[in-house]
């Protein structure tokens, strides 16, 4: 894991929390900066490896063309509803581009693992089917925040 926080020891997740936490949840919202400079915020489903956040995302998307512009982004992943029930992690880094855009199915070694975390996770399928529109970012964090008000009990 990056550098941890400085703020909020009390509540951040251990690294096994964060990883089960991460495993685990299916929906995030992703931020990139618009050309103008501003922030643009969107939810997408995402697997997580172990090391990095991997978001399967439309290529004729705003958030696509944003993020070839500018690669910085920032993703939250949380849950709760009741302030003590709440926890979640904020991630940040640079995406990378992975495979080909839009994913057709190519061989293409480093997606390998991402697609069979993502089929079982958000399709409960064995395998990844490709539509043709969707391609790959890969978010390893240079920066991870995390929280769990439940600590506070």
């Amino acid at each position: 894991m990056p550098a941890s926080q400085r703020r909020g020891r009390r509540i951040m997740m251990t690294p096994t929390e964060l990883d089960a936490f991460l495993t685990e949840r299916r929906t995030c919202r992703v931020a990139t900066v618009s050309a103008d400079g501003r922030p643009h915020v969107s939810a997408l489903w995402f697997a997580w490896d172990g090391t990095a956040l991997w978001l399967y995302s439309i290529t004729r998307s705003r958030r696509w063309a944003e993020l070839r512009r500018d690669p910085r982004l920032a993703v939250v992943v949380d849950d709760g509803e009741e302030y003590g029930e709440l926890r979640g992690a904020e991630l940040s880094g640079t995406a990378v581009f992975v495979g080909e855009a839009p994913r057709t199915g190519a061989p293409c070694p480093e997606l390998r693992e991402p697609e069979r975390l993502f089929a079982r996770k958000n399709f409960g399928l064995p395998e990844m089917v490709h539509d043709g529109r969707h391609a790959w970012l890969r978010l390893t964090p240079d920066t991870v925040a995390s929280w769990d008000f439940r600590k506070l009990r």
